[in-house]
């Protein structure tokens, strides 16, 4: 039977490594494409699925038998801040003006409705939606792991987003309650890697430093990283998240969210980050920290014990952080011109 499988946020950075993946791992090995399968990759100029028409009509088109939900409005600590009900973005990107929480709310609000709706309507065998850790209580005891997410109140700073996203797992479980539907989500860490936003005004932590540390480059001027460098994340390449989600796609039936992410024993600090960019940058000049900005979160560390006991016979392997670091540099640095960096700096 024929396998039909519809992105969304198919162009943004985790889309791209799902693509990737699918085109250049072996044919019908554990990640690679399967005998029967289609893939399709969308963003937002195919359809604005805030809205249920034009979500229904993306559905007529593509016939998807599975669906991988990554389209989301989006944005790093700072804006997350900043924005606390307008443009619409997708697969991965922010509108460069300030957003309320409001809109991060209400704007995912409506594109996980209408995905997930629209799926139950058409039959769809399978949908797996992307959520993220921040969708965790701001106080709770660590590691995170799948039965936490509804202990507490998110953090502040993002608190738009993480509700809009709780609402998802909440979803699904009606869905399966009431109709017995296959849908489920993931639940990645820190994500970066080629594709990624690189807008300094909505881009997350590794990106932003990223093009931080660019431009101060090529501008000859320092490179300062905003906060004091001290908290810790759990960085994933996009191209081993993509490898997950193939996996648990195919493998995972259960409504329970699953972790995506590295080993709580490889946690980096934002300082061990930047000096990794540095290296891969070759930069030479000043570099400092800026301690008058925030740090959010100190530290946010995820178990993936239950991933890392199902994944153990496909032969998966973590790419290592600078191997991977340096691969995103590389795919940056080339592709400056075309990378979503915001207005030329």
């Amino acid at each position: 039977m024929s396998v039909r499988v519809l992105v969304t946020g198919g162009t943004g950075l985790v889309g791209q490594g799902i693509k990737y993946v699918i085109e250049n791992e072996p044919a019908n090995s554990h990640f690679g494409k399967h005998d029967g399968e289609e893939w399709f990759f969308i963003g937002s100029s195919e359809a604005d699925l805030r809205n249920q028409e034009q979500t229904r009509k993306l559905f007529e088109k593509y016939k998807p038998t599975h669906v991988i939900h990554l389209a989301a409005l989006v944005g790093g600590l700072f804006i997350n801040m900043k924005r606390k009900v307008r443009a619409f973005s997708i697969s991965f990107q922010t509108n460069r003006t300030g957003y309320p929480q409001l809109d991060f709310l209400r704007e995912n609000i409506l594109i996980n409705d209408n995905v997930l709706h629209t799926a139950h309507e058409f039959k769809v065998k399978k949908v797996i939606s992307c959520l993220s850790t921040c969708v965790y209580p701001d106080k709770v005891e660590y590691p995170l792991d799948e039965t936490k997410i509804h202990l507490g109140l998110p953090h502040d700073s993002n608190f738009g987003y993480a509700h809009a996203k709780r609402l998802v797992d909440i979803q699904n479980r009606a869905y399966k309650d009431q109709y017995g539907d296959n849908f489920t989500s993931a639940i990645p860490t820190n994500v970066f890697g080629p594709y990624d936003n690189f807008d300094l005004e909505g881009a997350h932590v590794l990106p932003a430093l990223m093009h931080k540390c660019y431009l101060a480059k090529k501008n000859n001027t320092p490179f300062v990283v905003w906060g004091s460098g001290k908290p810790l994340r759990q960085f994933i390449y996009s191209r081993d998240l993509a490898k997950l989600f193939i996996w648990q796609l195919r493998n995972y039936d259960d409504v329970e969210p699953l972790i995506l992410s590295v080993g709580e024993d490889e946690e980096v600090s934002i300082k061990e980050a930047a000096d990794a960019v540095v290296k891969a940058m070759g930069f030479t000049g000043e570099y400092r920290f800026d301690t008058t900005k925030a740090d959010g979160q100190f530290r946010k560390p995820a178990s993936n014990k239950k991933l890392m006991g199902l994944v153990k016979d496909t032969g998966f392997q973590f790419t290592p952080f600078e191997k991977a670091l340096d691969e995103t540099v590389q795919w940056f640095t080339q592709n400056y011109e075309n990378a979503r960096t915001g207005k030329p700096q």
